[in-house]
């Protein structure tokens, strides 16, 4: 049974004694009970492979990050904040239903996938609608469309609105994915059914170009997986044939998605509204738009951080603006960690000089080391947050039960159930945070437990071929592996011959996790 005490219990007034930095600025904001306040907007800017030292407050160098920066020195800066897993899908899964993505075998999803939650299940979404929330959902999506083979020409459902979302504009799965076109709720933009759109995963369709048949067309060069259709000169997974009025170009991805997410915010600013900003930057194929173009010293991967600041920028101008900052909860935090090679020939390792994308972490994107999962987390609430650095273990599985303690609404036993109450993490009350938290990546799980780290040894010998390119130290081993991160936060020394009860408790604990929930 989860515990729903109510807000004013569990925090009466944010003190300003959270955080000693900038004590004068600290003396002279006005800190609110939050159960004086209207119901906050949530606003969730969600990077995608963005890694934990690849903005500046958390150590980047080679690019600026001043409007992350800005909202990171006002707000909360989380430094053990974790995404649920070490892929996209199944982290956009559990911060959706508040359910670890091993529950419904959640895993990276082709672009024609089937949809991966559904309508009947308890979405954050849902819950925010029933306490009078509009909501929308704008950039990447990548949790699957309609019920089988979709039919591009029709309306694509169930989808986004069938969960509980009242709008979305999407990138149906990625970048570097076909279709390469947007969808507007069920429809895709501007199709002209005279030329209906085919997309196919198994096999080559139409006379389209793809980079295996003409390499002579890339602006940059893909790896075999990534070497499918062309459109505006990339080669994207999978095929695609027809429908070409409706594809989309790279390079206008921020102006357009944040004009739809500007023009929601305008829209709502009068309810309590929902904006889920899932970003497509820094994910391949990283085509920023031309006026970043050396924003960075690290060629487009760099240029896309930069690209990605000043559309957080936008959002947090925006809601100034409108005059809702004080009364919007933002959470800027990324899917999973850091990849560089990954798929495409960007320059992205050849020009990343000192920089170091993971910080001081091991792993990146797909592996069970603390970089798969541990990223940049900032929570941003002017007047009700001081701003603090906080090392308390969070996860992103919990926004969903610490909005419902927020708002004082409760959820069901069978409701986002491994989603737990931290709203005093969250909003800077506490430095004490999880006491367990289970991680995926591909191959495993982890358990994280305070400071120790256990990585259950690999389950399954047949792992995607794909993975063997991508250059990152992927955890998978035969044997148990434990790690003081204390102490070792670069997981160099592996202590489960020093540490054999610990093992026994954490490979237990992560048995139950994994087979009942929390």
């Amino acid at each position: 049974m989860k515990d729903y005490r109510p807000w004013l219990v569990n925090l009466l007034v944010l003190t300003l004694s959270a955080c000693q930095e900038a004590p004068e600025k600290q003396q002279n904001m006005e800190i609110r009970p939050v159960a004086q306040q209207p119901k906050p907007n949530l606003v969730i800017i969600y990077a995608d492979d963005l890694g934990y030292g690849d903005v500046g407050s958390y150590g980047a160098t080679g690019v600026a990050t001043p409007n992350i920066d800005a909202i990171a020195s006002k707000g909360l800066k989380l430094t053990d904040a974790h995404a649920s897993a070490a892929t996209c899908t199944p982290s956009r899964y559990s911060l959706l239903t508040g359910e670890h993505g091993f529950r419904s075998k959640a895993a990276i999803l082709p672009g024609d996938a089937p949809l991966l939650i559904s309508p009947e299940q308890p979405t954050l979404p849902k819950l925010l609608k029933k306490a009078g929330y509009a909501s929308a959902v704008i950039g990447k999506w990548h949790l699957g469309l309609g019920y089988g083979e979709v039919d591009w020409n029709q309306a694509v459902k169930p989808g986004p609105l069938e969960i509980g979302f009242d709008y979305s504009f999407l990138l149906p799965a990625t970048g570097d994915r076909v279709p390469t076109v947007y969808l507007e709720n069920h429809h895709v933009v501007n199709l002209e059914l005279d030329d209906p759109l085919e997309v196919n995963y198994q096999q080559n369709i139409g006379n389209r170009p793809t980079g295996h048949s003409h390499p002579e067309l890339l602006r940059v060069k893909a790896d075999p997986q990534h070497s499918n259709t062309i459109v505006n000169g990339v080669s994207r997974i999978g095929s695609m044939t027809g429908g070409e009025s409706a594809y989309w170009v790279d390079e206008e991805f921020p102006d357009i998605f944040t004009a739809k997410a500007v023009d929601f915010m305008r829209k709502h600013k009068d309810q309590p509204f929902f904006l889920f900003h899932s970003m497509h930057d820094i994910h391949v194929p990283r085509m920023p738009n031309p006026r970043f173009k050396n924003a960075s010293t690290m060629g487009p991967r760099g240029d896309a951080i930069a690209q990605l600041d000043w559309m957080t920028g936008q959002i947090v101008e925006e809601l100034e603006k409108l005059g809702i900052a004080d009364n919007t909860i933002l959470i800027f935090t990324s899917d999973n960690g850091p990849v560089l090679d990954d798929g495409y020939q960007d320059m992205a390792v050849e020009l990343l000089g000192e920089h170091k994308p993971a910080g001081p972490l091991r792993g990146g994107k797909y592996s069970a080391y603390e970089a798969g999962t541990r990223v940049p987390t900032i929570v941003y609430w002017p007047g009700t947050i001081a701003p603090a650095e906080s090392d308390a273990l969070v996860s992103q599985l919990d926004i969903y039960a610490t909005m419902a303690d927020i708002i004082g609404l409760p959820l069901a036993d069978t409701e986002a159930i491994d989603s737990e109450v931290q709203t005093p993490a969250w909003l800077g009350k506490s430095d004490k945070g999880r006491d367990w938290l289970a991680l995926e990546s591909v191959g495993t799980v982890s358990l994280r437990h305070g400071k120790w780290k256990y990585i259950r040894p690999l389950q399954n010998e047949s792992l995607p071929a794909w993975l063997h390119n991508k250059d990152i130290e992927t955890g998978l081993q035969g044997t148990q592996q434990v790690f003081n991160l204390e102490t070792d936060i670069g997981e160099q020394r592996n202590l489960a011959a020093t540490e054999p009860e610990r093992v026994v408790i954490m490979q237990q604990k992560l048995g139950e996790i994994i087979s009942s929930g929390y």
